[in-house]
């Protein structure tokens, strides 16, 4: 059996005083697809920001290509060859679209990657290619997430945490978002996808978990995940 890429154990994270995750434990497979699947203000960015080092206060184990990364800086986790694409985007808006993907630029970190390049990245997001020279603060929501996204590949990871990916964003983006995924996994990527839209994650993911206040309600199949009324019901429905 393949051992984990990612693995994460017995994590908890605080903000202040105030306890966000509760031993939160899961595992992601080269090249596999997870989803972490909640409602806002379950843990889900919590859970991501804690893995790349951005919560001050957390405890646990997340073990990433066999070396515990507790402890590490966010940059030293990139290093690695582990990125994240936030929610809420962070492009340099006075940046080109190319100069963004220069700025994440970085050396594969293993000799079998085919290194990410701006001339490949416009093949998988087509809208890039074409506004290749424009401003980043002058493109529409959906394709500065795939800036977001492309920027991330330049830095050749073996693995993404992608958070809410489909969120507030056109449906003809989200089914390239969709073709991006399938994309990416055939590539070898592996990637935990944080959301909140199961016909979403049921299109792109090979496992979930679900998590509610901080804990872990629910690991296995998506397509198991869709026949169970009961955890969709308390879990995932608004």
């Amino acid at each position: 059996m393949t051992a984990p890429l990612l693995k994460v154990s017995g994590l908890e994270a605080f903000y202040g005083a105030a306890q966000i995750l509760f031993s939160v434990e899961f595992e992601l497979a080269p090249g596999e697809v997870v989803a972490l699947m909640g409602r806002n203000g379950a843990g889900k960015t919590t859970t991501l920001e804690s893995i790349m080092g951005l919560v001050d206060r957390r405890s646990g184990s997340v073990d990433f290509r066999g070396r515990e990364i507790i402890g590490l800086r966010p940059y030293e986790i990139a290093r690695l060859g582990l990125g994240f694409v936030p929610e809420d985007r962070r492009i340099f808006t006075d940046l080109t679209v190319l100069e963004n993907l220069e700025v994440g630029r970085r050396d594969p970190t293993s000799a079998t990657q085919e290194a990410w390049t701006p001339d490949r990245l416009f093949t998988l997001f087509p809208n890039l290619a074409e506004a290749r020279n424009r401003s980043a603060g002058r493109m529409s929501g959906g394709e500065q997430q795939m800036l977001t996204i492309a920027r991330t590949l330049m830095g050749n990871p073996v693995a993404i945490l992608l958070d809410e990916p489909s969120e507030g964003i056109a449906p003809i983006i989200v089914d390239q978002m969709i073709d991006m995924i399938a994309e990416l996994k055939n590539s070898g990527v592996a990637i935990l996808v944080s959301e909140q839209n199961l016909p979403f994650a049921a299109t792109v993911a090979d496992r979930a978990y679900v998590l509610d206040h901080g804990q872990i309600k629910y690991s296995g199949a998506i397509a198991s995940l869709l026949d169970d009324e009961e955890i969709r019901r308390s879990y995932l429905e608004l």
